[in-house]
């Protein structure tokens, strides 16, 4: 039965999610309590990690092997594509892009990439958002340098090629709603009140220690006379 659940050879080139391509180095098995479970040991060159899987997991947790040729030229086809209208709200968008991301598909990945570059057209993306396009471009141009057996800075330009016209496009149309101004209006205005608040209650103790302060004087005052 486990034999049937090895889908994967030594030396064979491998996508972990979120992590990029990586390289079966051995098939190997390990005494676990009472049973023998069989594992892929994985390079993972981006990260320079060694990861050790049970080949029982390697569905459940995403790896999948390198795409074709033909896959990785109609990614970037796709990339290069109009995008639809996507939320403005960041902390939406970026759950959702992270969601992808631990999908793994490579056409998922292209969704994150082309989403997030042409809303940075729009408006400075957040940090949190910023890495995760920088992940996933990376991801994007590491698989499809392998699958088309091409160096990574060539498929960097290729990248770079087919989202540059449509960034400027977006950014001269915007054809996404902005309201993330709002948004962070909102979270100016909780900081505000919070704020107001904690001066509300620095004042009420100022002016408490005034008044205490005018108590012992008037006790002192007492004591003299």
């Amino acid at each position: 039965m486990s034999e049937e659940i090895v889908e994967f050879a030594v030396d064979q080139r491998v996508v972990y999610p979120s992590q990029g391509v990586g390289q079966i180095k051995e098939i190997f098995e390990k005494k676990v309590g009472e049973n023998t479970v069989k594992y892929y040991k994985i390079y993972l060159e981006v990260s320079d990690m060694i990861v050790m899987i049970p080949v029982a997991n390697a569905a459940m947790i995403g790896i999948r092997p390198i795409v074709c040729a033909a896959d990785a030229e109609k990614a970037l086809e796709i990339l290069g594509e109009a995008i639809e209208p996507v939320t403005s709200d960041w902390k939406l968008r970026y759950q959702m892009n992270l969601d992808l991301l631990k999908k793994g598909s490579i056409f998922d990945i292209v969704s994150i990439v082309r989403c997030l570059y042409h809303r940075s057209k729009v408006k400075e993306l957040p940090i949190l958002e910023r890495k995760l396009y920088d992940n996933a471009k990376k991801l994007l141009e590491d698989e499809i340098a392998f699958a088309l057996g091409k160096p990574s800075k060539e498929i960097e330009a290729m990248l770079h090629a087919k989202l540059e016209p449509l960034g400027a496009l977006v950014a001269k149309k915007s054809p996404i709603i902005d309201d993330d101004e709002d948004d962070d209006d909102e979270f100016g205005d909780e900081i505000n009140d919070s704020e107001e608040s904690e001066n509300d209650d620095s004042d009420d103790d100022d002016d408490s220690d005034e008044s205490d302060s005018g108590d012992d004087m008037e006790d002192e005052g007492d004591d003299d006379e």
